[in-house]
């Protein structure tokens, strides 16, 4: 059964599941027992305004937040089945099977065919010289994945930062694929994107829905609202609601939430 504040799922079609999360940063609480239930498979958008710890909620489940010394953590976080905070847990091993991506895209100082097997190179079970055939390999479903490789796959030796800030994007997620993530989380990944390049980028996303899960901040309520399958709003560090996303848009439980939704605040 979810929480009062989630949708009931069953444990076996959860991607994550919280409960009584909170963090702080040195004496700062930003966030309060959250409890969610986040279903595989489908699109859920955190929305909120600045500083409601949408972000830090996001980074706390690839656990990117801990590279701040000053960050404390209470409560669980599962994903698929397994909470991450456990002391047996190995920090690469959530990094590589939770991927993320940012606000602004990060290629590496690379080839673009260096930035999709980077990774790859750096996790796999078996050092030494990646054969070129399963190189070549990985290159390519990866970047077809993101419908970048039509775009590329002339000049794959060509510097990444030579790419427009769309193609970048897509190149940082086609970059986790090789992996295998259980989870794509996106912090407001088209913020630096014009409206042509958002539009491309939520194609992408919603392409990728079903084969993987993807959790999305984002302030763009329309983003949210064509972009996802279920939505949470969250207020001052709280979830505040956590339902289907075209029943919060048209019908919230929530006053806070209707508030937000309509621009009063925010």
């Amino acid at each position: 059964m979810g929480s009062a504040n989630t949708p009931l799922a069953t444990a076996t079609s959860l991607a994550i599941m919280t409960r009584d999360l909170n963090l702080w940063y040195g004496d700062f609480q930003a966030l309060f027992d959250v409890d969610l239930d986040i279903k595989s498979g489908i699109i859920t958008a955190l929305i909120g305004p600045s500083g409601c710890g949408k972000s830090t909620l996001l980074r706390s489940v690839n656990r990117i937040t801990e590279r701040l010394g000053y960050v404390r953590t209470g409560g669980s976080i599962h994903v698929h089945g397994k909470n991450i905070l456990d002391p047996d847990v190995e920090l690469l091993q959530v990094r590589r099977q939770n991927g993320m991506v940012f606000q602004r895209p990060n290629p590496l100082p690379l080839s673009i065919r260096d930035n999709v097997t980077f990774g790859y190179r750096l996790h796999r079970e078996e050092r030494g010289r990646l054969a070129r055939a399963e190189r070549d390999r990985i290159v390519e479903e990866s970047l077809t994945k993101v419908l970048l490789w039509d775009a590329v796959k002339d000049k794959l030796d060509q510097p990444a930062i030579e790419l427009s800030l769309e193609e970048q994007q897509k190149l940082c997620i086609a970059r986790l694929l090789p992996m295998r993530p259980q989870l794509l989380l996106m912090d407001e990944p088209c913020s630096a994107l014009d409206p042509q390049a958002t539009s491309a980028i939520e194609e992408l996303i919603w392409d990728l829905r079903g084969e993987y899960t993807v959790v999305l901040v984002t302030h763009n309520m329309a983003q949210a609202r064509r972009a996802s399958d279920e939505c949470i709003f969250m207020l001052m560090g709280r979830v505040i609601e956590h339902s289907d996303t075209g029943r919060m848009f048209v019908t919230p439980t929530h006053t806070e939430t209707a508030d937000y939704i309509e621009g009063r605040y925010g």
